[in-house]
């Protein structure tokens, strides 16, 4: 079984992008509302439908998260999502009509390919079209299609970043899913260490750590405000919105040990 979100059961997962342009977004698809919660520690957060997740809040459950490429535009695309769980009669029963509760977040990928297209309400929905249990595409597809990193030297010695999945039982009936865009500053590391994208070395193949980099000055160093990395952690374990945030915390640590 390959490592994926949708090994957790009911979850679908959508891709859609604009290849020439760089940028497009992907949908979570719950088969069932969800219990969810989420923990948010960037200095500049685009968000839609965020702090309704937290456990004061009155909606206890999400239909669809979003994740979009766009900077601040790609919001948009979350209108694409409600359209799509709307047609269906999904939603959170307001008497008067469903209203689909989509939380949804965006990266900034406009200084790659064509900074004047953005996810939109349409691109939200095909996203949701192309939703299959069985989606196990990663790498620069739906939000990560425009996702870079190693920007600490500017763009033009970055490396692509993306979007990837991973899964693991932690007994035999419970299983954890997640799934990542990383359009990160710094570097990514595999397993064993090594860096398999990050600053590219101007002088030969490879990469530089960025720690070698802070620590040469007036080396043209640019702390630029395009770098997020957001993450989607599925289970079928029982949660509750509690502990749900619990998860989303300790999902923020692993981004930091990683």
């Amino acid at each position: 079984m390959q490592p994926s979100l949708c090994n957790v059961p009911g979850i679908k997962v959508g891709h859609f992008h604009l290849q020439e342009a760089r940028t497009g977004c992907t949908v979570i698809l719950p088969e069932k509302a969800a219990v969810a919660g989420v923990d948010v520690r960037g200095s500049a957060p685009g968000t839609r439908e965020i702090e309704l997740l937290k456990p004061v809040r009155l909606v206890d459950k999400v239909h669809a998260v979003l994740l979009a490429g766009g900077s601040a535009f790609g919001l948009n695309a979350a209108a694409g999502v409600q359209r799509y769980l709307e047609e269906k009669g999904i939603g959170f029963d307001a008497g008067v009509a469903r209203v689909p509760i989509v939380p949804t977040a965006v990266i900034f990928d406009l200084a790659i390919g064509d900074a004047s297209v953005r996810p939109d309400e349409e691109m939200g929905r095909q996203a949701c079209l192309h939703a299959s249990a069985e989606c196990l595409a990663e790498g620069a597809v739906g939000v990560g299609s425009g996702a870079t990193v190693g920007k600490l030297l500017g763009m033009q010695r970055c490396s692509p970043g993306g979007v990837g999945m991973a899964s693991a039982f932690v007994s035999k009936e419970v299983i954890v899913g997640v799934l990542t865009v990383v359009n990160a500053l710094g570097e990514i590391i595999d397993d064993r260490g090594e860096i398999i994208a990050g600053v590219k070395n101007r002088a030969s193949d490879g990469f530089i750590p960025s720690l070698d980099v802070l620590r040469r000055p007036g080396d043209g160093i640019g702390f630029n405000s395009g770098n997020t990395t957001l993450s989607v952690v599925a289970t079928n374990a029982k949660l509750t919105r509690e502990t749900a945030t619990k998860v989303a915390q300790m999902a923020q640590d692993g981004l930091a040990k990683c």
